[in-house]
């Protein structure tokens, strides 16, 4: 029987399921695919070589700095030069945690609707220190993050039919709160919108309006 055809561009694990011919790497396992082998020159100047490891994993993505001194250890470079590589980036802005940050925060709210609070969590596993977290986070402002809310939910509402009001409304407040949004945001964001498809009598089909209205006011 013919293989599966792999599609072109996306890096494929060779040690997938028996039976299978790979599975797809995910966002973590196709970065650590890209990441450049260790010279096996052992006369190679170290700094040298975690330069080069350094450029190569940049061209790849943006790296914070502690994503960098992780793989440069990984492959063996010592401490000291670590810290002197990085240290010079960071001098000259090839390394910049808090421009890096900043771009995270914009691109993952924009991308993804993620309120603050996933977005720290995010950066805090990337190594950023807290002072740089907060200082990023702090510039995604409140009115903004209300309106990706409100975004989120007029979009869910729109796909959703036949589902029983207490389930929509626990629904809607659930998908909030896994993208970091506060429980007191979600349930006033949910609510309104619900308030408003009730005013509007916009139903899905099979959602009785008086309880919907019930949810609302519950």
């Amino acid at each position: 029987m013919a293989g599966r055809r792999r599609r072109p561009g996306v890096p494929v694990d060779p040690e997938g399921p028996v039976g299978t011919p790979g599975r797809r790497l995910g966002r973590g396992a196709r970065d650590r695919a890209a990441e450049p082998e260790p010279d096996r020159d052992p006369a190679q100047d170290p700094a040298q070589r975690a330069r080069d490891i350094c450029l190569k994993l940049l061209a790849v993505r943006p790296r914070t700095r502690a994503e960098l001194a992780t793989a440069l250890r990984r492959r063996g470079i010592p401490d000291d030069v670590v810290a002197d590589v990085l240290d010079r980036y960071d001098e000259v802005g090839i390394v910049d945690d808090r421009a890096f940050a900043h771009a995270w925060v914009t691109s993952r709210h924009h991308g993804r609707g993620l309120a603050g609070r996933s977005l720290a969590g995010e950066l805090r596993r990337k190594g950023v220190d807290s002072t740089t977290v907060d200082d990023a986070v702090g510039a995604l402002d409140p009115a903004t993050e209300e309106a990706t809310a409100r975004t989120l939910v007029g979009r869910r509402l729109r796909t959703e039919s036949g589902t029983a009001p207490d389930a929509l409304f626990r629904r809607l407040v659930g998908m909030l709160a896994r993208k970091g949004y506060p429980a007191t945001l979600a349930i006033r964001v949910v609510k309104e919108a619900l308030a408003e498809r009730v005013e509007s009598a916009e139903f899905a089909e099979g959602i009785d309006p008086d309880a919907l209205a019930d949810a609302v006011d519950g």
